[in-house]
């Protein structure tokens, strides 16, 4: 006996929309053969499905495990209906709420099918650099405006030939509705052109390019979501003259391989860290180097790690096929500025850089640079989130109104909020020029409207000289929140965990302004998301001429040795203080003494400056954080028995550092090699907060602990305190969905702005904490 038709109701929430959802269930439903329509929504999409109990249900069980590579699902409902009588499976039109409910989706690696298409000889696609389908291809950075669709995007100027419209109209193709669909005969070219903008004649531009890598050229490669500066990864001079030209003498370049197989001749790569590698979202990830070590010195130096990635677009894999074994793959930016993503604009900035220019007419709405990765203490941790992710959703506990979170200075990222869902934004830099600052209103604008948010509270940093604040200050229609910086690391940690607080909360890093006017750093807080209290800290030391003790760690070395010896520092025996410049020793002395230009600190990432300095491994840095990595490269991860460092009761408990210093210099004098002394001050730490984490527990009550800030990018110190708060019964959170660094503060102020303004709490008093 035939069953009679039943009827069911499938609503789909997620990123659901712009990627190929609709044709995946019109293909499902003809498998199955069941009858219905399916139709976006404002929050994903609706289906009403109609046919015997059992293909329905095998129906909606392929929609919840085979969905589209890049749908995420959040949510899934399936609801009882009364048969219609439908006769076939249909797709409709979209509602104009539905699409201005949109999630985008990430731009994401070119697919295999469409690799396959780029190498046959056969396919009418062969060789042409912007291949692409509903499952792959440019999306985030290509989108001017929403509904998603062709008009709103950057390839509005290219009107497609009958065939790719063909394509784009049947929803059995895996180009339906896919917004950047091509070929070459109606899509985007690419072209190479000397500096100057003149340019070179070739039958293949791509292949040319290759030609001019292996003869040591600098090429200048228009990418998706701005220019990468490319080079031979194997060829020393090429590299060496890459960093006088863009004066970046240690800071790590990124190398780009084709497959897996030619990363391991360079590198070592786990099975986790391979499907990085190889995921759609295609970012650098941190891999251990091998040994010999066949790619030029100077692409990490004086670094156990390199940053690979693999090509992610089909520009990409033609350069790399002709036959390089790793290419130099580093942001196309002059420094401390934006990456370039227009034409002109690249050859007039990047004019001395770069030797050629491989260009595209295909425009880049907004800059979006590659995302870095590493594998830490068995998950994914972002040094980085950018290309690939965003603006992927990090979603909450609770929903929050609309808010705009403006994020700290260094690693700037903004942060829109719509419901239980935060849009942290791609990477936008140090906020220290006009050209970064322009890029920070570009994204915040373009986030708005392609999300459309408006927000009703903007939350930033209490830093008053910070041009994230000013921004803030500016917009005179919204409530302003202002939320401590280490209060913001701490709440981004619970967000992306879902974690109600209070929590204890150890926020390590090498800058950020504190209630108190000073610069904190190393801090432990008892916090929540609408308040926090300050437990313990490290003692204030002077910061000997504020950011020039940043870029000079010997300053750092100076003043706690002053800390810790007083005017008895003078009689020590150590390199620092016998090679360095005495007269400059003495002024910053006389700085550190009288108090003149050396506002107070307690930061933790100053702490490993000094050590660093003090143990002769660095006394200059190029860049951010560079001391402290190499303190953490010279150690050998072997157990050491920790210095004897304590902290003094009180309110608020301080951590003298003075006891930590002096058996450091013990150690240094004894002629303790430089890797034992990293080994030990480590170990230190390790014990110091796992001791005092342990401590706050008898009084709280608390037995989590967050752990936030850019000290923890430190593996030593990340995994070596994680493991040991564990193994003393803590339950530790940590960053997986944004960076532990300040690209993950935005989040934090949003989720503290939204606590403040719906409890209606007094915002200064709130979002300051106690001191």
């Amino acid at each position: 006996m035939k069953t009679a038709p039943v009827a069911r109701k499938v609503e789909i929430n997620g990123i659901v929309q712009g990627v190929g959802f609709r044709p995946f269930v019109y293909q499902a439903a003809h498998r199955h053969g069941i009858r219905g329509t399916v139709a976006n929504t404002a929050t994903g999409v609706c289906i009403h499905v109609e046919g015997a109990p059992e293909k329905i249900a095998a129906f909606c069980r392929e929609l919840a495990e085979s969905p589209p590579p890049l749908a995420h699902i959040t949510a899934m409902a399936i609801s009882e209906e009364t048969p219609a009588g439908r006769t076939a499976f249909t797709i409709a039109a979209s509602s104009r709420q539905a699409q201005r409910g949109t999630l985008i989706s990430p731009d994401v690696a070119v697919c295999t099918d469409c690799l396959a298409e780029l190498f046959d000889s056969a396919n009418r696609r062969f060789r042409y650099p912007f291949i692409n389908c509903t499952n792959c291809g440019p999306r985030y950075t290509i989108i001017d405006d929403i509904p998603y669709d062709r008009p709103k995007t950057s390839m509005k100027v290219f009107a497609m030939c009958p065939q790719c419209q063909a394509e784009y109209d049947d929803p059995m193709n895996r180009r339906f509705h896919a917004q950047p669909n091509a070929c070459a005969a109606c899509g985007p070219s690419v072209g190479l052109r000397a500096a100057g903008g003149a340019s070179v004649a070739s039958d293949d531009a791509v292949a040319a390019a290759a030609d001019l890598l292996k003869a040591g050229a600098i090429v200048a490669v228009k990418g998706l979501g701005g220019y990468h500066l490319a080079v031979d990864a194997e060829n020393p001079a090429a590299v060496a003259r890459l960093r006088r030209r863009k004066h970046r003498d240690g800071k790590p370049f990124a190398v780009m391989s084709r497959d897996l197989t030619a990363v391991a001749h360079y590198a070592r790569a786990t099975p986790a860290e391979a499907a990085l590698l190889t995921a759609c979202q295609r970012p650098i990830v941190l891999l251990a180097k091998s040994s010999p070590q066949p790619l030029a010195a100077a692409i990490a130096p004086g670094n156990r790690w390199i940053g690979v990635m693999l090509p992610y677009t089909p520009l990409h894999h033609l350069l790399l096929a002709e036959g390089f074994s790793a290419l130099v793959m580093t942001s196309g930016n002059l420094s401390e500025e934006p990456i370039v993503i227009a034409n002109d604009d690249a050859l007039a900035r990047l004019e001395g850089i770069a030797d050629y220019f491989l260009v595209h007419d295909r425009d880049i709405i907004l800059r979006s640079d590659d995302s870095v990765v590493r594998r830490a203490a068995g998950a994914t941790r972002f040094l980085r989130r950018s290309r690939g992710f965003v603006p992927t959703p990090v979603f909450l506990k609770d929903p929050t109104p609309p808010i705009l979170a403006c994020g700290a200075e260094l690693k700037n990222t903004v942060c829109l909020t719509r419901g239980d869902q935060a849009f942290v934004s791609q990477h936008i830099g140090d906020m220290e020029n006009l050209a970064t600052f322009e890029f920070f209103q570009e994204t915040v604008n373009h986030l708005k409207r392609i999300l459309d948010i408006t927000p009703r509270v903007v939350a930033h940093d209490l830093h008053p000289d910070y041009l994230s604040t000013r921004f803030a200050e500016a917009q005179g229609d919204l409530r302003r929140v202002g939320v401590q910086h280490h209060h913001a690391h701490i709440v981004s940690c619970m967000a992306e965990n879902q974690a109600a607080g209070p929590v204890i909360g150890l926020a390590f890093d090498g800058t950020g302004y504190g209630s108190d006017g000073a610069i904190w750093g190393g801090e432990v807080l008892v916090a929540e998301a609408a308040r926090f209290r300050r437990a313990a800290h490290l003692a204030y030391v002077p910061l000997p001429g504020g950011a020039a003790a940043i870029r000079e760690p010997w300053r750092m070395a100076l003043s706690y040795l002053w800390d810790a010896f007083g005017e008895d520092y003078r009689k020590l025996d150590l390199p620092l203080l016998k090679t360095g410049d005495a007269s400059k020793i003495e002024t910053v002395a006389a700085m550190i003494r009288r108090r003149f230009n050396a506002p107070p600190t307690s930061s933790l990432g100053r702490l490993f400056d000094a050590v660093a300095a003090l143990a002769g491994i660095r006394y200059h840095v190029t860049f951010e954080g560079q001391a402290a990595m190499e303190l953490e490269m010279a150690a050998c991860g072997a157990p050491e028995r920790p210095y004897a460092v304590g902290w003094e009761e009180g309110a608020v408990k301080r951590i003298p550092p003075a006891p930590m210093v002096r058996a450091v210099v013990a150690d240094l004098l004894a002629g303790v090699p430089a890797a034992v002394v990293s080994d030990r001050f480590h170990c230190t730490l390790v014990d110091l907060f796992t001791r005092l984490c342990t401590a706050l527990r008898l009084e709280t009550g608390l037995g989590r602990v967050a752990l936030s800030g850019g000290v923890f990018q430190n593996l030593l110190l990340f995994t070596g305190l994680k493991e040991s708060l564990e193994e003393q019964g803590f339950t530790v959170i940590s960053h997986t969905l944004v960076p532990t660094n300040d690209g993950g503060i935005a989040l934090g102020q949003a989720v503290v702005a939204a606590a403040l303004t719906q409890n209606e709490r007094p915002v200064g008093e709130a979002s300051k904490g106690g001191a």
